[in-house]
């Protein structure tokens, strides 16, 4: 069993890289892939633990937030994290991502809950900040009953707080997991804002510039969903890969390697990647 889709407190996970690769080994699981969200800080401390832990392998990734009409993510798999191109890349984001944290601050106190940038910080564990740490800092200051109340009314795509600048575009990120040594997959289909023909034409104009595959395999798809991604990889020529998208207690509900109960990937998944 594997999983592809992990996060730790280098961005919004609650498990330190060397706790999560731990976690994952205690529960079964052979590989993982460390995906942060824009950064590969965790990185190294993930590849130590795994190199401790025979039979098991920690796969350098990233989660990279780019441009689109919804949310798109593009992850990137068997990346070289001393890349030079990667890491200007990153620190551009991380320009943006602090731009982007300020903003939702502001959004945030223009809707009546006033709350500063450097409050949020006190969540982030010295990780980039995140919508999730504005969700636990809404909690703590009383405007919200919970994280998820937190998220779900404030916080999501088309909400008062959100802010949907980003540095890259999804070209962009393909290229540079490319740079990188790395495959790019579009990650969580189901978030990008399209479907039928138009995500057709998206996933067509990212394999042009070298798009490797799409995530089939999530916790939040239903059967229905992981067939027609499936068929659609199929169509295009693209590879598949899969994961849980694990936040440790940021998202209670989900277990990495298993998802919400029934998910499990078997490494041929990885082994046709790596094809």
């Amino acid at each position: 069993m594997i999983d592809l889709h992990t996060h730790s407190t280098a961005s919004d996970g609650t498990l330190s890289p060397a706790e999560l690769v731990a976690h994952a080994y205690a529960k079964g699981i052979s590989a993982i892939a460390l995906t942060d969200h824009d950064t590969v800080a965790g990185i190294p401390a993930a590849v130590a633990a795994a190199s401790r832990i025979g039979g098991f392998e920690l796969i350098p990734g990233i989660e990279l937030s780019v441009e689109s009409k919804g949310e798109t993510h593009v992850l990137g798999y068997f990346i070289d994290v001393s890349n030079r191109i990667l890491n200007d890349a990153l620190e551009e984001i991380r320009r943006v991502r602090i731009l982007r944290g300020y903003k939702t601050a502001e959004n945030l106190t223009a809707a009546g809950m006033p709350v500063t940038v450097e409050e949020a910080l006190e969540f982030s564990g010295g990780g980039a900040i995140a919508r999730i740490h504005f969700a636990k800092l809404l909690v703590k200051k009383g405007y919200c009953k919970t994280v998820a109340e937190a998220m779900r009314d404030w916080l999501s795509p088309g909400k008062p707080g959100h802010c949907s600048q980003q540095a890259i575009t999804a070209e962009q990120a393909v290229e540079i997991i490319r740079a990188a040594g790395g495959d790019a997959y579009v990650a969580h289909l189901h978030t990008t804002g399209m479907e039928g023909s138009e995500l057709y034409d998206f996933l067509r104009r990212l394999k042009s510039v070298g798009l490797a595959g799409i995530e089939c395999f999530y916790t939040e798809y239903t059967e229905e969903m992981t067939r027609e991604y499936i068929e659609l990889a199929g169509s295009l020529g693209l590879k598949r890969s899969g994961g849980t998208d694990f936040h440790g207690n940021n998202k209670p509900h989900i277990e990495i390697g298993i998802g919400h109960g029934g998910m499990k990937i078997g490494e041929e998944v990885l082994a046709k990647m790596r094809e």
